[in-house]
């Protein structure tokens, strides 16, 4: 029963961090749908809206990092071994606020694309691990 008790924790931590995941993901998305705006000349109002949901997406990455911490915690209550490195400590910048332009707003472009493709590798992780979790789960209910 605590087998079973331990694996239901970790899939609930697994949960959380995908929400939270999932959520900067859609952020970051939509970050990057003004920062194309931003490179056509969308002027000051696209880039405060950038801008607006970049730090929306760097409040949820920071949640997601403790989620993922937590289910890391959790995974080693029920001997899994995971690695995930959700590393996004230079992912908003404020260059383009004082350097607008179109070389600044190719490299936050590019940044937030980066960080889009390291969030969703993590997604895939999680998603991967807790099938598993949910499969042993399922087998021991």
């Amino acid at each position: 029963m605590d087998r079973q008790k331990e694996l239901r924790e970790a899939i609930d931590a697994a949960d959380a961090a995908l929400r939270h995941l999932e959520s900067a993901n859609r952020m970051l998305r939509s970050s990057g749908r003004w920062g194309c705006l931003d490179l056509i000349g969308g002027g000051i109002l696209v880039t405060l809206l950038k801008h607006a949901e970049m730090r929306d997406a760097r409040r949820e990455l920071d949640a997601a990092r403790e989620a993922v911490s937590s289910f890391g915690r959790e995974l080693k209550d029920v001997a899994f071994l995971m690695d995930v490195n959700l590393d996004t400590a230079d992912l908003l910048g404020v260059a383009d606020y004082f350097l607008d332009g179109p070389l600044a707003d190719t490299l936050m472009q590019l940044r937030i694309e980066d960080a889009r493709s390291r969030v969703s590798e993590v997604i895939g992780q999680i998603e991967a691990i807790r099938r598993d979790l949910v499969r042993e789960y399922e087998r021991i209910a």
